[in-house]
């Protein structure tokens, strides 16, 4: 079932709750610039092995409202704490892709792992995000020419082949995002670091990444596993950015196995 949750005056995020009687909690948080459909094949799956699956479209992403600010990680992270404290949710797995990986960290920092039991980074953007250069293309796009900086995205995006029917869908998910909130966290993205961040994770850590991924480079998963005490990595050798759908089968296995 899907509803929404007022995280702020006038800002409502759009939840979408898979079997809420699921005895273990799955928290998923999607990357930019999408929603939490990006997870369909996840939710397909999950929920009838037991798991109760909570997508979350961030503030100006999917169909949660999209006020003109607040797209720094502490906002993101707060909107999620709100989530968490409206649904009383506790004893969770946290899962963040790309974007929604680095959200996930400060999110753990800022709130120290409150109700999480177990992390989960799937390409995540972190240490850092975009590059300079990266982000003022992107940015270039995004307030100029919004549809053909999103398949720019898909273009990098995955490793394996996609159908001309999934790049669209892909691409709608994209395009239901505001260009305001798209710009916004471009340059978030290129603006904030997450080094300290990541130090104050103890909880378990599962970290899935792309050795393909020409978004955010591998090497910086090794980074992020040396860094997170109580973490481990699993390349995924046939995927890039996208690898909960490129080895979803894979994915979905290993994310039930770490849960237990």
């Amino acid at each position: 079932m899907g509803y929404y949750v007022t995280v702020e005056s006038s800002v409502k995020l759009y939840v979408e709750d898979i079997n809420p009687e699921g005895s273990k909690i799955i928290v998923f948080l999607h990357g930019w610039p999408l929603s939490h459909k990006q997870f369909e094949y996840q939710f397909n799956v999950l929920p009838a092995m037991g798991y109760r699956c909570i997508g979350i479209d961030w503030r100006g992403f999917g169909k949660s409202d999209k006020p003109e600010s607040g797209y720094n990680f502490n906002r993101l992270a707060d909107d999620i704490r709100t989530v968490v404290d409206v649904l009383q949710l506790d004893n969770f797995t946290l899962v963040g892709h790309s974007t929604g990986g680095a959200i996930a960290i400060r999110y753990m920092s800022r709130y120290n792992s409150f109700g999480v039991s177990n992390l989960v980074l799937v390409d995540a953007a972190a240490p850092i995000g975009f590059t300079p250069e990266t982000a003022t293309r992107f940015l270039t796009l995004a307030l100029n020419d919004r549809p053909k900086m999103m398949r720019e995205v898909i273009d990098s995006f995955f490793f394996q082949y996609i159908t001309s029917s999934f790049s669209e869908w892909f691409f709608q998910l994209g395009l239901q995002a505001a260009g305001w909130s798209t710009a916004a966290i471009i340059i978030t993205l290129r603006d904030e670091k997450l080094y300290a961040d990541l130090q104050k994770i103890l909880v378990p850590t599962l970290i899935v990444h792309g050795v393909h991924d020409k978004v955010i480079p591998f090497a910086q998963a090794q980074e992020i596993n040396q860094k997170i005490k109580n973490s481990q990595l699993v390349p995924f050798h046939y995927s890039g950015h996208g690898s909960f759908w490129e080895e979803r089968d894979k994915f979905n296995q290993l994310l039930g196995q770490f849960i237990g």
